[in-house]
């Protein structure tokens, strides 16, 4: 989407702060012993008072008002009535909704209660990295650029970025040109970033594995390797200078 009037903006920042608000109110209400389905109902009751409805949901049919995926889950978990939350585990949620034909997007990955598994460090890397990204673009940047720092700040830390997962355009819809906003440097991709456009940038920092792959649910993907995956997303506004990031109130970088 591209910003061309006011009333475009306001459309998009009140979509980005129902979102950026779920996500904040959804990782607080995050505990162990409940489960994630008890997590997701939450969330839904946050959609209702907001007069959001979920992205997921809407576009692809999703079985449940946000995605949570937990431990080995790398993204597109379902909410469920059997996954448990624990001290230490490895959590990202993910929250989309549309707003009065506005849609925004933003995710985060955190760690629940004490690091007992060791995975502060990813859910750091991950933080860190998306927010020098998002720090460089700007109008006329190419978008691959943006892919090689990603990519090249993973590596920096020992980490692998995930190949089949992107970032996108958004605005009227949950998925918009251009829609493939890649974790590193593709060649083929010789587009850029163009000014008053809509853009949700991610981060998929990953332990082992640079594919995500189905599981036979349909939906929840995991490593083609193994290992673990952090994501951070903000939705965001290209401008000629810093970008105006709309789902600022989340508070991932808190």
């Amino acid at each position: 989407m591209s910003i061309t009037k006011e009333e475009e903006l306001t459309g998009m920042q009140r979509a980005s702060e129902a979102v950026a608000l779920i996500l904040k109110e959804m990782t607080r209400f995050a505990k162990p012993g409940i489960t994630t389905r008890e997590l997701d109902n939450f969330g839904a009751g946050l959609f209702k008072e907001l007069g959001a409805r979920s992205a997921p949901n809407l576009a692809y049919g999703f079985p449940g008002w946000t995605c949570i995926s937990v431990n080995n889950e790398f993204c597109h978990g379902i909410p469920s009535s059997k996954t448990l939350l624990r001290d230490g585990d490895l959590v990202n949620i993910d929250v989309s909704a549309e707003v009065d034909g506005y849609w925004s997007d933003n995710g985060g990955s955190f760690v629940l209660g004490p690091d007992k598994n060791g995975h502060q460090q990813l859910v750091d890397a991950s933080k860190l990295i998306l927010k020098k990204a998002i720090g460089n673009i700007k109008g006329g940047v190419k978008i691959s650029d943006i892919g090689f720092l990603i990519e090249t700040e993973a590596k920096k830390r020992g980490y692998k970025v995930i190949k089949n997962l992107n970032g996108h355009g958004i605005g009227r819809g949950l998925h918009e040109e251009p829609s493939e906003i890649a974790n590193y440097r593709d060649r083929f991709n010789t587009r850029r970033f163009k000014k008053n456009t809509v853009v949700a940038i991610e981060t998929f920092i990953s332990t082992k594995s640079t594919l995500a792959v189905e599981t036979g649910d349909g939906w929840t993907t995991v490593g083609d390797k193994g290992g673990f995956m952090a994501q951070h997303e903000h939705t965001i506004v290209v401008t000629d200078g810093a970008p105006i990031i709309l789902t600022h109130n989340n508070d991932i970088w808190a």
